[in-house]
């Protein structure tokens, strides 16, 4: 059973209602939305406000973040989104969700330096306790060491023994193999930014298998081959008020066709 039902935007409090981002027309405009397949997609131009009720969403659900903040109550850049939470009410099939993650693409840098610098510390932290108790017997040195060990196998069995040894696009893949979990919300930002075409087909190939476990997914994107998942449902916040939309009938798409299938017809205006 997937996890989210729906969510309606209550009337915004009087003071904020003339504010970022109750100003954006796709915010102000929001009646309900319905999330009746285990992939929704968000698409519109930069600004238009999908990335604004993803970033909602999440404060609203209190899932982790996979980025600088391992937190979305603790980044500063998210205080608008925030408030706007607070005029969410979502509605869930049944418990509301405990298992996923909400991850901007942008922002996934700083998540790898954050896992880098804990990895760091905690090794460091081992080295002193061996140096400390090198001449101590093994039973005191596993009981100031042995919480710190397991945090640091945690660690890397959550992420992986280093991101940062991969490229860009595989370590986005490989977080993404190793922290999905059957029954999960998965509140994602632009996923396709680090990732080839290729690579994007892989990702697409994840999610299916995901949706074949229960696991739920809302997805901003400009990607016309994310789009393309089969089922997927499309919301446009192109043309205030928020709207399904068809795959065929969608901007991002039909210029993208275009311009691959004559991509002189565009050049040539340069």
């Amino acid at each position: 059973m997937l996890p989210l039902r729906s969510l309606k935007l209550r009337t915004p409090p009087a003071s904020t209602s003339e504010a970022f981002p109750y100003s954006v027309p796709a915010v102000r405009t929001l009646g309900e939305l319905e999330f009746p397949a285990p992939v929704t997609f968000f698409v519109g131009e930069n600004g238009s406000g999908k990335s604004t009720l993803l970033e909602a969403i999440a404060a609203a659900t209190g899932l982790p973040s996979v980025g600088s903040e391992l937190r979305v109550d603790a980044d500063e850049t998210l205080q608008a989104q925030r408030a706007l939470a607070t005029s969410i009410a979502l509605t869930w099939r049944g418990a509301r969700a405990r298992r996923g993650f909400f991850l901007r693409a942008e922002d996934f840098f700083g998540f790898t330096r954050t896992i880098a610098r804990m990895r760091v510390a905690l090794t460091s932290e081992l080295a002193d306790i061996d140096e400390e108790y090198r001449d101590r017997s093994a039973w005191a040195r596993g009981l100031r060491a042995g919480p710190i060990a397991s945090s640091l196998r945690e660690m890397e069995a959550r992420y992986g023994v280093d991101l940062d040894a991969h490229s860009h696009g595989q370590s986005f893949l490989k977080l993404f193999q190793s922290r999905f979990v059957p029954g999960g919300l998965y509140l994602l930002d632009e996923p396709e930014a680090p990732l080839s075409p290729q690579s994007q087909l892989a990702f697409l190939a994840m999610l299916k298998d995901m949706a074949g476990e229960a696991s739920q997914f809302i997805i901003a994107t400009h990607s016309p081959i994310l789009l393309a998942f089969p089922g997927a449902v499309i919301y446009s916040f192109d043309s205030p008020p928020v709207a399904r939309v068809a795959y065929e009938e969608l901007e991002h798409v039909a210029l993208t066709r275009d311009f691959l299938a004559d991509p002189m017809r565009f050049l040539r205006h340069l």
